[in-house]
């Protein structure tokens, strides 16, 4: 972490350090979330593994299974206990991408000003760890080191032992935050519950230079989403001796989506989830077991259930997809080098349209910000939620509607970012005051241009 900076011209808001954490909703929202991430995640992670590689699917015959059984009898039934060859391969992921993060060379790049005034200071080395990754693992399989099969065989076992060895992860962050924070960044809302679920700190590290965030979003999160985008389709080839055009479109736009995720890697440590959300159990275990599961859901599908598109269909959807991801891609694009500029760029073609807006912080310095109103963020405040929520969709429309369960990734999605821009909007508005209510009225819709 560097030392104290004076200004910054792009900083956004966040919970404030130090002080108690502040929560964006109510405690009764608060605590009805923490006991349905607790009480039902968990098992809705291996249930729909068990109905996408042993149901067929259908969501009917896994009920069916539940009610003839009992719920508790049914679900012990299906649930799979961790096995050392999934703990072997978790841990061996794990250490791999932990060394490639401390270990590959990159640039120095230094985040917003945080509450605290501190400046988080990262290596971005994500591109070159995302590279030495696929290139590793399909060497593996190319010369008949590692068969990435084995990962499918295993994979309602790898779903349990991630299930618990995050809630035990997630257990250090809360004693770390108490205990050893890395900032001071960092502080106690006196609620246990709502500690460790909301998390202690905003920039936990181990030593002085392995970012915890930046691991278990990125180098575990994210980078799991994309080794298990082929290993479904070394998979499907295996079992079949080809690969569906279906499963093709859905890896290719998956990978495309993710190495535009690493290409911008340094500019999502400055979205919500790194410079506002603490690490806590919200954020952490949904990307140790969330992100691996239920994103990748629709690859696993398709595994057992390739459909033939044809040419003209797939390469419909396929194009469709990557336009929506440049989009996505271009709205974090014209934003981050808006703010890089300090507002001194082209936006279409033209100066950008920005309102100043002065803040305090939480140790009562005066700061500006400029806030970005024309281009994609002058359609609305958060539009880059809806080309993502479409991208989604067009990587598992490859699945076709035999069945319902390939279409929950995209369902969950957007009730995820709505309730994100909700936040945001929150946030934005206590720090910036007025100068937010300017912003609205200039930029009225929140995600979707004329009608939300």
């Amino acid at each position: 972490m560097a030392k104290p900076r004076a200004t910054s011209a792009s900083a956004a808001a966040a919970a404030p350090a130090k002080a108690p954490a502040k929560t964006v909703h109510s405690a009764l929202v608060t605590y009805a979330s923490m006991l349905s991430l607790l009480s039902l995640c968990p098992p809705f992670v291996i249930l729909l593994w068990y109905t996408m590689v042993h149901a067929d699917g259908s969501v009917v015959r896994t009920y069916e299974h539940l009610r003839d059984h009992g719920l508790v009898e049914g679900l012990k039934a299906i649930w799979p206990m961790p096995t050392m060859v999934a703990w072997k391969i978790i841990f061996g992921f794990g250490v791999f991408e932990a060394a490639l993060q401390l270990l590959l060379p990159g640039k120095r790049f230094e985040g917003p000003v945080s509450p605290a005034g501190n400046v988080p200071v990262y290596k971005a080395n994500g591109l070159q760890a995302y590279a030495v990754t696929l290139i590793t693992y399909l060497s593996l399989w190319w010369f008949g080191i590692f068969n990435p099969a084995i990962v499918y065989d295993h994979l309602g076992e790898i779903y349990s032992a991630l299930v618990f060895g995050s809630f035990v992860f997630c257990i250090f962050l809360y004693l770390k935050g108490h205990v050893a924070p890395s900032s001071s960044d960092s502080g106690s809302s006196g609620n246990a519950i709502i500690d460790f679920y909301w998390g202690m700190e905003l920039y936990p590290r181990i030593g002085k230079h392995f970012d915890i965030k930046v691991f278990t979003n990125c180098r575990f999160g994210m980078m799991s989403w994309a080794v298990l985008a082929v290993t479904y389709c070394i998979k499907q080839y295996e079992m079949n001796g080809q690969i569906a055009d279906s499963m093709l479109v859905n890896t290719a736009l998956m990978l495309i989506y993710v190495t535009k995720f690493f290409w911008w890697e340094s500019g999502y440590w400055c979205t919500m989830d790194i410079a506002h959300d603490r690490a806590g159990f919200y954020i952490c275990w949904g990307c140790l077991v969330w992100v691996p599961s239920i994103y990748t859901s629709p690859g696993m599908y398709l595994v057992n259930h390739p459909v033939n598109l044809g040419p003209q269909l797939a390469l419909s959807i396929l194009l469709s997809g990557m336009l929506c991801i440049y989009i996505n891609y271009d709205c974090d694009r014209q934003r981050q080098e808006f703010r890089r500029t300090n507002g001194k760029c082209s936006i279409w073609g033209k100066a950008p349209s920005k309102i100043v807006a002065s803040y305090q912080t939480t140790n009562g310095e005066n700061k500006s910000s400029l806030l970005l109103t024309s281009g994609w963020w002058g359609l609305a405040r958060h539009f880059h939620y809806v080309p993502e929520i479409l991208s989604a969709f067009f990587w598992t429309v490859p699945a076709l509607f035999n069945h319902s369960l390939p279409y929950f990734y995209v369902v969950f999605l957007t009730i995820l970012l709505l309730d994100r821009a909700k936040r945001d909007d929150d946030r934005c508005s206590s720090k910036y005051g007025k100068y937010w209510k300017m912003y609205c009225n200039k930029v009225p819709y929140r995600v979707v241009p004329g009608i939300y």
